[in-house]
């Protein structure tokens, strides 16, 4: 984190306060989080069979027992042949990947942390051929990648639209059996539910398309089924974004008001938080305001906010993954930002890939010990 190493006097300040701040508990819904730290889910690819075995258990646990608050899992497919598009990937469906969950739920709460794991399907990012299940189809709302063409996929009819939204419930209320905390839907970058968000991708003249309001209809279908199928206490987490993999000045919303427009449906329908997914968690989102996209998302709703997008990546908050020109916030802005009410938690990603102690590091102002991001660590499990 950005400390200014020329005044001792200073940075023992921001680490002081950076450990009262950060390790203040927070309430979603029904699930106390010790602190202020969630760890972002992020893709791993180390679970042959759709399973996670011992050595995510021990990848999970190590970073709660660190003093992580809440950790949202990798993406895990749900329960759809058209889910996902690797077999490395988990997936949260099947009698062998759901004992591997709970041991992980388990060991978790053993650690002295929480723990929601990610439910996913990858919509029209999936082409053909490609495992879990090689024969299942790419779907999406109008059978259109993010970049517009057609692919090899094909259009969701009803059938398809009722057999996802069963599956995203059943993952759910597995997820409270088996010992989670709370779950998170994955409405961001591109994947399915926000292929219906958004106008590029979601071109359908029923119910499900048309003006923005009408596209949240797919996801919001799918939020109150999940909130249905599990305990009135029992979290539900929305992710989303502006951007898109391969679209990266997408916008699902150009003002406050659209963006109201489109997250009302959503927290209507049984979202208790929502995580909001930025590149920089410092930039502002609309104009005339310095409010970034978790601030609008707690304006707007009401609803408790993480807010996400390059925390922590290095001693400089990002600059050996933005570029040396890239103008970055140091953790007193952070700080100020959570003092305000802005967000509620932040979640951290890379940069607890590369240290897993990081939050404890952090917790105890020692920022000084912080190990810098190396790429290298997206290659293991450490």
């Amino acid at each position: 984190m950005t400390v200014d190493t020329s005044a001792s006097a200073s940075s023992s300040a921001s680490a002081s306060r950076a450990a009262e701040i950060l390790s203040r508990p927070v309430s979603l819904n029904g699930l106390t989080v010790p602190n202020r730290i969630a760890m972002a889910p992020m893709t791993r690819a180390f679970s042959p069979g759709g399973v996670p075995g011992e050595d995510v258990v021990s990848y999970y646990a190590r970073r709660a027992a660190a003093g992580v608050g809440l950790i949202v899992t990798e993406g895990t497919y749900v329960g759809h042949e058209s889910a996902g598009q690797s077999d490395r990937i988990p997936r949260f469906h099947g009698e062998e990947q759901l004992a591997g969950w709970a041991k992980v739920a388990e060991a978790v709460h053993a650690a002295g942390g929480t723990i929601v794991p990610q439910l996913w399907h990858v919509g029209m990012v999936r082409s053909a051929g490609e495992p879990p299940f090689a024969d299942a189809p790419a779907i999406g709302p109008s059978g259109l990648r993010v970049d517009g063409t057609a692919g090899q996929g094909k259009e969701m009819t009803q059938t398809d639209l009722d057999d996802v939204i069963r599956a995203f419930a059943g993952a759910a209320a597995d997820a409270e059996r088996i010992g989670f905390d709370g779950v998170e839907l994955h409405g961001a970058h591109g994947y399915l539910l926000d292929q219906f968000l958004w106008a590029g991708t979601n071109r359908r003249t029923d119910a499900y398309g048309g003006d923005l309001v009408a596209r949240t209809k797919f996801a919001a279908e799918v939020v109150a089924a999940v909130r249905a199928a599990v305990s009135p206490d029992f979290p539900v987490i929305f992710r989303y974004s502006q951007w898109k993999m391969e679209a990266y000045k997408a916008r699902l919303a150009q003002t406050p008001a659209e963006l109201e427009a489109l997250l009302e449906p959503l927290a209507a329908a049984g979202v208790d938080v929502f995580h909001a997914s930025t590149r920089r968690y410092w930039l502002p989102e609309f104009d005339g305001s310095d409010l970034n996209l978790a601030g609008w998302t707690k304006k707007v709703t009401g609803k408790p906010v993480i807010t996400v997008g390059s925390v922590g990546l290095d001693g400089d908050f990002g600059k050996s993954f933005l570029g040396e020109g890239a103008p970055v916030k140091g953790i007193d802005d952070l700080l100020d930002r959570l003092e305000n009410e802005e967000f509620d938690m932040i979640a951290v990603g890379r940069a607890l890939l590369q240290d897993p102690q990081w939050a404890q590091k952090v917790l105890a102002g020692r920022f000084g010990e912080l190990a810098p991001f190396n790429a290298e660590a997206l290659g293991s499990l450490s």
